[in-house]
């Protein structure tokens, strides 16, 4: 009999990045690096673990925008053209590589990736969401939800309305994707205030994840710490991050990633290769950019890149699932003396970026794949579980007031709120204001109400919490900077038109094709409660 439980939950999220206009925009790849590197090797994992009768658990994250730009026809093709060009790179790179043992079995490894990517993409017929559905049906995956837009609830607390439709919205959109309502959420970077409980109940979710302090400063302070979920007084659990097993992971420094021998990201063919070479497969303007075929290994720390060595996914294969087998005995330990103290089954709750498996982390998916076979085949100390199965096993947990909190930067609000993005809170509140007052209104006829539900699409949009974070890290600032400004642009000229009642349906239509999110959204979602 296990006597505790691990819950591990992936965080899988990508802001929402459609360019119909244009006929190639660079940030529309984070999708698909995401999807060969990050979606398909899960996928892929998942459906080798069944095959071999492994019963596996996980949590994961699915956010609003991440689902729409997966069933999206336009970006299903492009990404199709994408990996059909990285198929293409790299049969030259087994040839042009013809008299390098080491960089033909490097080519050749990629060359059977890609293949297997290809395969189990044309086998979903393009639609990864049926795939991941596929194993929540089997409860093997807890699929939950996340804000509409990853929106950063704390800082639209002073609108309930706007923190109400991000949630609604979510639900609803989970609904018609997953065929039922969520059971849980992913807050928003994991961002708590005092209250937000309640509208995560009124929307008739069971649970939500914090970073560790949030509950760890509970009042009153929780007698288990973060080793059993809280409820609030609304009747929503909350459960924490555990600072131990995440380090583990999540550090460079001192977490498995950082290992030498592991792939070196920011080694990248696109950067290496001879230009005239590479040049079909970059951006069309001649700029060089990463391809996804990265050479060379981690190697050793202070290293320059002109000093790294040749990668080997063999050796790097041993290594993940030699950090597999020492995350599952720390995790075994860890139980065993949490149970001592506590006398009942603890949960550790292990909460990750799903995108650190696969695309920063290449060896991510391996990792997971060995910690999930030997969990099942070699020790029974912990049972993998998910938080809603927990939740039913243990119905009686510690009633507290979550403390505010986040998982970034000093763990509360500085990252989204700075000198960097200070500038767009006046125009979102000015913006959800504006909604506000819309939503009370009756629409006259259904242009009007076109227009009305694009107003919201639009809000939604400015208020991702991805254009505020790309700010404050310093990275691709004037794409972030530019969708505010047009996601604003856009909602303030539906707001003055439909006051003066004269929407300019030509430029409504244009508008609806390029901000295609949330086909049944229903404006009247900001309605104040009665």
């Amino acid at each position: 009999m296990s006597i505790g439980y691990l819950a591990l939950v992936l965080h899988a999220h990508l802001p929402f990045v459609r360019h119909p206009e244009s006929d190639y925009v660079l940030e529309e790849e984070w999708l698909f690096e995401a999807i060969t590197e990050t979606y398909i090797p899960l996928i892929k994992m998942f459906e080798g673990l069944k095959r071999d009768g492994v019963e596996f658990k996980l949590t994961m994250s699915l956010t609003p925008p991440l689902v729409a730009m997966l069933r999206d026809p336009l970006l299903q093709e492009r990404y199709d053209k994408h990996l059909a060009k990285l198929q293409e790179l790299v049969a030259r790179e087994v040839e042009h590589n013809q008299h390098n043992g080491h960089l033909v079995y490097l080519a050749e490894h990629y060359v059977e990736e890609f293949a297997e990517a290809r395969t189990l993409w044309e086998r979903y017929g393009g639609d990864l969401v049926t795939a991941f559905k596929q194993f929540q049906d089997s409860n093997n995956l807890e699929i939950i939800t996340c804000g509409a837009t990853h929106g950063y609830l704390p800082l639209m607390k002073m609108y309930p309305q706007a923190v109400q439709a991000q949630i609604q919205v979510a639900c609803e959109h989970y609904e018609d994707n997953f065929g039922r309502p969520p059971r849980g959420i992913w807050l928003p970077e994991c961002a708590y205030y005092n209250g937000l409980e309640r509208h995560v109940a009124d929307a008739g979710l069971r649970y939500f994840l914090t970073d560790g302090h949030g509950v760890l400063y509970a009042q009153p302070r929780p007698r288990f710490g973060t080793y059993a979920p809280i409820f609030t007084e609304t009747g929503v659990a909350v459960f924490a991050r555990d600072h131990e097993s995440s380090q583990q992971v999540w550090s460079s420094l001192v977490g498995y990633p950082g290992s030498p021998e592991y792939r070196e990201f920011y080694k990248d063919l696109g950067w290496e290769a001879e230009y005239e070479y590479i040049k079909p497969y970059i951006m069309p303007n001649g700029q060089r950019k990463n391809t996804g075929i990265k050479y060379h290994k981690i190697t050793g720390r202070g290293l320059g890149l002109g000093d790294k060595e040749l990668y080997d996914p063999y050796w790097a294969r041993q290594k993940a699932a030699e950090h597999a087998g020492n995350f599952m005995f720390n995790r075994e330990r860890q139980v065993e003396h949490l149970h001592g103290i506590m006398q009942r089954p603890p949960i550790i709750v292990s909460p990750y970026d799903a995108e650190l498996f696969g695309h920063w982390w290449y060896e991510g998916p391996w990792f997971l794949d060995c910690l999930f076979r030997k969990t099942w085949f070699d020790q029974d100390v912990y049972a993998m579980s998910h938080l809603a199965d927990y939740l039913q096993a243990y119905p009686t947990q510690q009633v507290c007031r979550p403390a505010q909190s986040s998982w970034g930067y000093k763990g509360f609000h500085e990252y989204w709120l700075n000198h960097s993005n200070s500038w767009i809170y006046p125009h979102l509140h000015k913006a959800a204001e504006r909604m506000i007052s819309l939503a009370c209104r009756e629409a006259t006829d259904d242009l009007e109400l076109r227009a009305l539900n694009q107003a919201a699409r639009e809000l939604l949009l400015a208020q991702s919490s991805d254009w505020a974070f790309i700010m404050s890290s310093g990275t691709m600032v004037p794409y972030a900077v530019r969708r505010t400004r047009s996601h604003l642009m856009r909602f303030n000229k539906l707001y003055d038109d439909i006051k003066v009642e004269k929407i300019d349906s030509g430029w409504l239509e244009k508008v609806e094709y390029l901000d295609n999110i949330f086909p049944n959204i229903n404006y009247k979602v900001y309605r104040p409660a009665l």
